[in-house]
């Protein structure tokens, strides 16, 4: 891309999955990248893994920044030409995470917010969730970018409303500023695809649990899916994108369900994928499990729920074409493997 070499992108939250999946992409097209981390201590790991996908030679560097305090983020986008802040912290989805969970979110967004305006960023793409745009279950509506969830609909957990609160507290302070066209948004559903290292995998626990013969019986369940590959190269699109500014938009391709995954996984992989259940779990029994184990008693609501997403907006603007469901899964498990 011409001028990429030229200008400097900020990555919040350097050591997670997503992001580092922007870092290889924004490597790749030629930018210099920034990259945030809490600790010193993470540089030479996640050096070492965006090394295994591109050379950086000398255009990734890193800085300490942490959502919960102010120290660092004017430094960190001071000389910025544009941000990607896909940093949030992660919890375990009880409902009880939601208070560890929402404060970092929201606080932690308007931080970078406030700094990359100030510091006159071309462009903030942010990082929220397809559950930000999600109706009610029961409403016969489908997902897409006119939709506010309800943060105190009993179907998201403690992670989806900190994703929820923080995107809206993201737009609102870019109206405030007289900045809105300055913010994009991406929402992806469930994001899989290979990973980096095995640290903060995120979706891809879903896949590892499988491969590992977890759970042993399958619920109906099922995710609008995305690959982490394509999700950061639309990433770099709503960044450089004339036509993103003051958008939203959803990215997800195919919706699969549990036992589509770990057919898949069998026909795929043979014997790698040996202990991958196929038998379902009955409704009934998963209720059941639901009501006593409080990790699992927001994905109540969302049994049997095809959770549709429409991501023709990023289709239309960003020329989003995410590859198959399959592959991604198959690559993902091939990743976890070795």
């Amino acid at each position: 891309m011409t001028g990429a070499h030229e200008q400097t992108v900020l990555v919040t939250g350097g050591a997670g999955f997503i992001a580092g999946w922007c870092i290889v992409e924004l490597l790749t097209r030629g930018y210099r990248v920034r990259a945030t981390v809490r600790s010193a201590a993470r540089e030479a790991d996640i050096r070492a893994a965006i090394a295994r996908q591109v050379d950086a030679g000398g255009r990734l560097e890193f800085v300490i920044a942490d959502l919960t305090r102010d120290d660092g983020w004017d430094e960190a986008v001071t000389g910025c030409d544009y941000v990607l802040h896909v940093a949030s912290p992660l919890g375990g989805g009880a409902a009880k995470d939601a208070a560890t969970l929402i404060a970092p979110a929201r606080e932690g967004t308007q931080r970078v917010v406030r700094a990359a305006v100030r510091a006159g960023v071309k462009r903030i793409v942010m990082t929220s969730a397809a559950a930000a745009a999600r109706p009610p279950l029961d409403s016969g509506r489908v997902s897409d970018e006119s939709v506010w969830a309800d943060p105190t609909d009993p179907q998201f957990d403690g992670y989806r409303v900190s994703k929820i609160l923080a995107e809206r507290a993201a737009w609102d302070l870019v109206s405030a500023l007289g900045a809105a066209n300055r913010l994009t948004t991406v929402l992806p559903g469930a994001v899989f695809g290979p990973v980096l290292s095995n640290d903060n995998l995120g979706s891809v626990r879903i896949i590892q649990r499988l491969l590992d013969g977890r759970p042993p019986a399958l619920p109906r369940l099922g995710f609008a899916i995305v690959d982490v590959r394509d999700l950061a190269e639309l990433h770099v699109r709503a960044m450089t994108s004339a036509d993103a500014g003051g958008h939203r938009f959803l990215a997800a391709g195919e919706f699969m369900w549990m036992e589509d995954i770990a057919r898949t996984l069998k026909s795929e992989l043979g014997p790698r994928a040996a202990r991958v259940p196929t038998r379902r779990l009955p409704d009934v029994v998963f209720r059941l499990a639901a009501s006593l184990v409080s990790d699992l008693r927001s994905l109540a609501p969302l049994l049997g729920k095809v959770t549709s997403v429409k991501a023709e907006k990023a289709r239309r603007l960003l020329q989003f074409v995410p590859r198959p469901v399959s592959t991604t899964i198959v690559d993902t498990a091939a990743s976890l493997i070795g």
